[in-house]
């Protein structure tokens, strides 16, 4: 890693179709990428919600939340990967200010 790093907050929306081994499966998948380029300071899986508004004609989800430190070129890493999983119906990377 490198000198520098920076906390991060990861808020990704799973679609509620998925069998929840699937879902597992995605949720591991993220932390344990994270793991590999950084440290995971807090996560949260949440269950089933009401999305604010439908997202290809799914109005629910699974949200899960990340705070994590990693070296400021890995967020954008972690977004292509989070695009083209399927099953991630969203996701955002902030930077966290602590």
């Amino acid at each position: 890693m490198a000198k520098t790093s920076e906390k991060y907050e990861l808020m990704y929306i799973i679609d509620p179709n998925l069998e929840e081994e699937e879902r597992t499966a995605i949720v591991d998948k993220f932390k344990t990428l994270v793991e590999q380029h950084g440290t995971v300071d807090e996560m949260e899986v949440k269950e089933k919600q009401k999305l604010a508004y439908e997202i290809n004609y799914i109005g629910e989800g699974y949200y899960v939340l990340v705070q994590f430190t990693s070296d400021p070129a890995f967020p954008a890493e972690l977004d292509r990967v989070l695009g083209i999983t399927d099953g991630v119906m969203r996701s955002l990377i902030t930077l966290r200010e602590d």
